[in-house]
C-alpha cells in the first residue's frame, strides 16, 4: 500500500485527524515504557489504540519520531503586561508548533501572578485561545508582588488552580522569607522553582568572563552568583522538606553541588538545563547580538560539557526552555543595556537533539524521558506514554536538517540564538 509521508502541519491540524490518525513506520520513544522501536502507531483522536480506525488517515511515517507530547515546565508568555513580546494565545500557539503539549507559565508578569484572582484570569485568557492542543498551567508568586519579602498566599494560589511556587526572574533572597514559602510549599506538596541567582553577587554581570566580555568592558557574572543561591536553597530544602526545583543551571559547579545534595539523602530535588545553556557557550558568542543575553548568562565551555554529563548521569532531570520574548527594539540595545532573555519553544526540541544526542550520545529514550518523565515527575503527574489506552498526544520529529528562519516562529517575537542555525530535525506535527 503506497501512503503519503508525513508532512510537516506549522500550525492546526485538517479536520480529518478528529477521527484519528495512523503512522506507518515511525520510530517510537516512549520513556514511560522504555520504547524505542519502528513501528505503527494509531489514535482514535482521542485515546491511543491497537488497530487504526476507519477513515482516519494515514501516513508512512518513515525518517520521523513520535514522543509523547513534550512538557515545559518554564515558559514566560508576557500577558499582561508584555503582549507586544508575547500573549498567552501567541504562546500557546509557539508551543503547539515546538511540539509541547503542557506548559507552566511563570508569574513574572505585569501585575504579577500572586492572588488567586490572577490564576482565574491566566485560566480564562488560555481558555479563549485558539490553540487548544496545549494544556496551561501557572505557577504562583512565592511573594506578594515578587517583592520577597512577605509570602503570597500558597493555599489560595493552589486552590486557584496553581501547580508551583516561583518568582522567576529573581530569587526571594531572604533567608527567613524563603523557609516560610518552603514550609507552605511543603505542606500543600507545591514544588518550589527558584531562579538560582544572588543579585548582589551577580552585580550586573551580563555575561561570562571570556574574551568577547573583556574586549567590550561588560560587566562580567560570576559563577558565584548562581552557585551560592544553589548552595543556599539546597539548605532549606533539608531544613523544610519542600520539593525544590532548580531553574535553568549554567555552571558546573552548580550540577555537582546537586549531584552531592542527592548522594547525601535529599529526594525531594529536581533541576533543569536549558537548550541554550545546553548548546551554545559563552565563547561562541557572535558579537553584540543579544539574543545570546539571557539570564543565567551562558556558561563556558567547560560549564557546557559539566550540564551535559549531568545530564547523561541523570543529575540534571528535565529540560525547560525558559521562553523568553522580547520586542526587536529592546533587544537591539545590544549586551549591554537589552533585556535578559531568548525564546526556546519553537527550536528546543532539536536544539537538545543536537547537544545531547548528536554531540553527547545520548540514548534517544532517555533524551525524550528529559522532556516528558522528569517534568512530570516534578508536577506529581504520571508520565505520559505510547502505549494504547493513553491519551492521544504525541510530537512527531521529522529527522533531516533544518534551518529554522524566522518565518518560522509562531512567537511575537524573534530574539532566538538558534535562527539561521542548521539542526538536525524539526516538529512536524502535534497530534492531539
Amino acid at each position: 500500500m503506497n501512503l503519503p509521508a508525513f508532512p510537516v502541519f506549522p500550525g492546526s491540524l485538517p479536520d480529518a485527524f478528529r477521527r484519528g490518525w495512523a503512522l506507518r513506520n515511525v520510530r517510537a520513544l516512549d520513556p514511560a515504557t522504555g520504547e524505542d522501536a519502528v513501528r505503527d502507531l494509531f489514535s482514535d483522536g482521542r485515546v491511543l489504540v491497537d488497530a487504526p480506525p476507519a477513515g482516519a488517515p494515514e501516513f508512512d511515517a518513515s525518517g520521523c519520531l513520535a514522543m509523547p507530547a513534550a512538557i515545559d515546565l518554564h515558559v514566560h508568555f508576557r500577558e499582561p503586561g508584555g503582549e507586544e513580546a508575547e500573549t498567552v494565545a501567541s504562546g500557546l500557539a509557539a508551543a503547539a508548533r515546538g511540539g509541547f503539549g503542557q506548559v507552566v507559565a511563570m508569574p513574572n508578569t505585569v501585575p504579577p501572578i500572586d492572588t488567586p484572582e490572577s490564576v482565574f484570569d491566566q485560566r480564562a485568557l488560555a481558555s479563549l485561545a485558539p490553540e487548544r492542543r496545549v494544556r496551561y498551567a501557572v505557577a504562583g508568586c512565592c511573594t506578594e508582588g515578587r517583592a520577597g519579602r512577605k509570602p503570597a498566599p500558597a493555599a489560595e494560589l493552589a486552590g486557584a488552580g496553581a501547580v508551583a511556587l516561583s518568582d522567576d526572574g529573581a530569587m526571594v533572597e531572604d533567608d527567613g522569607v524563603m523557609r516560610e514559602v518552603m514550609r507552605e510549599a511543603a505542606w500543600l506538596e507545591l514544588p518550589v522553582m527558584d531562579h538560582a541567582v544572588r543579585a548582589a553577587i551577580a552585580a550586573g554581570g551580563v555575561v561570562r568572563d571570556v574574551p568577547f566580555a573583556r574586549e567590550r568592558g561588560l560587566r562580567l557574572f560570576p559563577d558565584e552568583a548562581e552557585t551560592a543561591a544553589v548552595e543556599r536553597d539546597l539548605a532549606l530544602a533539608r531544613e523544610t522538606g519542600a520539593w525544590l526545583h532548580l531553574q535553568h543551571l549554567s555552571a558546573a559547579r552548580s550540577v555537582r553541588l546537586v549531584a552531592e545534595a542527592r548522594a547525601a539523602g535529599l529526594q525531594a530535588l529536581s533541576c533543569e538545563a536549558t537548550p541554550h545553556h545546553l548548546l551554545l557557550a559563552a565563547e561562541e558568542i557572535p558579537g553584540d547580538d543579544a539574543s545570546w543575553k539571557m539570564n543565567p548568562p551562558l556558561g563556558t565551555r567547560a560549564d557546557r560539557e559539566a550540564l551535559r554529563r549531568g545530564v547523561l548521569d541523570g543529575t540534571v532531570d528535565c529540560f525547560a526552555t525558559d521562553h523568553a520574548p522580547h520586542p526587536a527594539a529592546a533587544k537591539a540595545r545590544g549586551f549591554a543595556s537589552a533585556p535578559f532573555g531568548c525564546l526556546g519553544m519553537e527550536t528546543a526540541l532539536a536544539a537538545t537533539w543536537q547537544a545531547m544526542v548528536v554531540e553527547s550520545g545520548m540514548r534517544p529514550v532517555d533524551w525524550a524521558a528529559r522532556w516528558t518523565k522528569g517534568p512530570a515527575a516534578v508536577l506529581r503527574r504520571p508520565a505520559p506514554s505510547l502505549a494504547p489506552g493513553a491519551e492521544a498526544r504525541v510530537a512527531v520529529l521529522r529527522t533531516g536538517p533544518w534551518t529554522p528562519l524566522a518565518g518560522d516562529l509562531a512567537s511575537r517575537s524573534r530574539n532566538c540564538p538558534f535562527l539561521g542555525r542548521e539542526l538536525p530535525l524539526r516538529v512536524a506535527a502535534l497530534l492531539a
